[in-house]
């Protein structure tokens, strides 16, 4: 179940806006994240939540995606998401940001994974000015912004594929904007098997 759970957990670009994210939906997202591993146990992490439109839209004209794509505009015009997850540290909590940067990528895949529990999607967004983030949002001089999580009902496809050592990894779209990922083999990333 877990596997496929993490194969339909996709960064998703591309969303049905008339499926509206809720407030206790996001906050069913945080409260499995708060329940997951924490460095020393130190809990630094606070989160912003967007569900209402005008907030929604306010974080999505901050943010950048897809620049693996430059020459896509992404998310295509009506198929933005509804819902956002701002992932914020404490620096009360512990001052240096990079020291819990793990704590971060485990806290915005457990929210994704929720998300794809509840038949939703998402992508991480690390694409963004987090001052102009943490001005725009009103956020307290203490937190500081580390990443968006775009919360949405998924419109669009994703397709893994299987690439050897040698293959590009680029993730591509097709003529009928399908979304292709290359994984790597197992057998490939797998140094004593």
């Amino acid at each position: 179940m877990l596997k496929d759970l993490v194969k339909a957990n996709r960064s998703y670009r591309g969303y049905d806006e008339s499926r509206r994210i809720t407030k206790e939906e996001l906050l069913e997202m945080v409260d499995c994240a708060r329940l997951a591993a924490s460095s020393v146990n130190q809990q630094p992490l606070r989160y912003y939540l967007a569900w209402e439109k005008e907030e929604v839209d306010k974080i999505q004209k901050m943010t950048n995606w897809a620049k693996g794509l430059p020459e896509l505009e992404l998310p295509h015009k009506g198929m933005c998401p509804t819902g956002f997850i701002v992932i914020c540290q404490d620096t009360r909590v512990w001052e240096a940001l990079a020291r819990f940067q793990k704590d971060v990528g485990i806290a915005a895949q457990t929210i994704l994974l929720c998300a794809t529990e509840m038949g939703l999607g998402g992508c991480m967004i690390g694409n963004f000015n987090a001052g102009a983030v943490k001005e725009k949002l009103g956020l307290a001089d203490y937190l500081a912004p580390l990443l968006i999580v775009a919360i949405g009902k998924p419109a669009e496809k994703v397709v893994l594929t299987e690439v050897g050592m040698d293959e590009p990894i680029a993730y591509y779209r097709d003529e009928n904007d399908v979304h292709y990922v290359p994984k790597r083999r197992l057998e490939d990333i797998v140094l004593n098997a």
